[in-house]
């Protein structure tokens, strides 16, 4: 005897992909209302039933191990949930397709919806994890669950920022933000919505608007001393920074320096690190003597978390770093080794795609600063001068702004 509910689940599929009512299923040897009770779960099958349904649907037997073996998407959240691997996810991936349109428990794929659009980001499967955290939002608000749709709406405008759609991801941000104040939820899903919200207005070059939020931001989380607090001043830093207020976000990245511990969270203690670093080398004029030894601190993170996207970062840094000490040669090795150039340089096409725009542009512009260093003068300004009008273009004013600053840095570059 198969059980239930796995053996009505996979009833009621086999009957709807065939195109075939209730009645056409029971046929002359079954009452439809037994049927119904089967595929609902509140009746098991006999040997009898499971033979005149295989007939009925002109498949074999084994037709329904599939509801029985693992399948449904309570089974393979479960599984997920306590081993999360590829392997799992996969199976939680193909339940959710075999089970759209269904009856299934509306906050179960949810919660399916949630893990494996989080799993799509992990293996920078964008478009996929677009997909699914839209069909999350739209599940949330069928729900009618604030938090959830807060919850839901943030990871969209952030998935919809990295996909460049930089105007729907602040409509997406700003609805997380409001929900989350009209319904006065708990701190954290407002913090969610804030923090998607001055990530996306940075992102559009809206900076005054991201400055106010960041604010918001850490005025609601300073009586907190967890992630949750260092991670809204290393916002309220990135913002300033953007602005060109090196040193008031050199005193917010301090307070979480000093107040967030390795053991509260390894990877956000090592990413903090890894911003301080950057700003002591973006100072004008820069301090190498900080940044080495932010460096130094991030790297002896690293060696635990062996995460590659914050490692290249500090390969990045350290090229930029080897570049303001007049360290050329390793400042190119550095940089060929992050674009794959081979060792030439002049190239754009080797950046790593998975790098954001802004990382790819510093790679771009610390190049053409090397041309330029390295006698290739007027190949090195041509490049930033590109750089500057392509940032322009995209709205990035800021960053067109500081590329024009180093245009006229450069030797050469006032007169052209």
């Amino acid at each position: 005897m198969l059980e239930q509910p796995y053996f009505g689940r996979r009833l009621r599929r086999l009957r709807t992909e065939r195109g075939l009512s209730q009645a056409a299923l029971a046929g002359d040897g079954m009452s439809t209302g037994y049927l119904s009770r089967l595929e609902s779960g509140a009746r098991n099958p006999t040997p009898r039933a499971v033979e005149h349904l295989a007939a009925q649907l002109g498949a074999d037997l084994s037709v329904f191990d599939e509801g029985a073996g693992g399948d449904s998407l309570s089974q393979a959240l479960a599984l997920a949930a306590s081993l999360e691997s590829d392997e799992t996810l996969e199976a939680l991936e193909r339940a959710l397709a075999a089970e759209a349109g269904g009856d299934q428990d509306p906050p179960l794929r949810w919660q399916a919806l949630w893990q494996v659009a989080h799993w799509h980001r992990r293996h920078h499967r964008r478009e996929r994890e677009r997909e699914r955290l839209e069909e999350l939002v739209a599940l949330g608000e069928r729900l009618g669950q604030p938090a959830l749709r807060v919850r839901g709406l943030a990871r969209l405008a952030r998935c919809l920022r990295t996909l460049g759609d930089t105007g729907p991801a602040v409509d997406v941000a700003a609805d997380a933000h409001r929900l989350a104040r009209e319904h006065g939820l708990a701190v954290p899903d407002v913090a969610a919505g804030l923090l998607a919200l001055v990530s996306v207005e940075s992102e559009a070059g809206r900076l005054a608007e991201a400055r106010a939020h960041a604010d918001e931001l850490t005025e609601l989380t300073a009586d907190r001393r967890d992630s949750l607090w260092a991670e809204a001043l290393w916002t309220g830093a990135a913002v300033r920074v953007r602005q060109g207020d090196f040193e008031g976000a050199q005193l917010l990245l301090d307070q979480a320096l000093a107040g967030f511990p390795s053991t509260g969270d390894l990877g956000l203690w090592t990413r903090l690190r890894i911003a301080a670093a950057h700003l002591h080398v973006q100072k004008t004029p820069p301090e190498p003597d900080a940044a080495e030894r932010y460096l130094e601190q991030a790297e002896s993170g690293l060696a635990f978390l062996g995460l590659p996207a914050l490692e290249r970062e500090v390969v990045s840094i350290r090229a930029e770093l080897a570049f303001e000490e007049g360290r050329f040669a390793d400042a190119r090795t550095l940089l060929d080794r992050l674009r794959g150039d081979g060792g030439e340089g002049g190239g754009r096409g080797g950046a790593d795609p998975r790098m954001t725009y802004r990382g790819r542009v510093r790679l771009d512009v610390l190049d053409g600063r090397l041309l330029v260093a390295e006698g290739r003068e007027q190949a090195g300004l041509d490049r930033l001068r590109v750089l500057a009008e392509e940032a322009r273009a995209s709205a990035n004013l800021d960053l067109a702004a500081d590329i024009r600053r180093v245009l006229a840095e450069t030797p050469g570059g006032p007169r052209a």
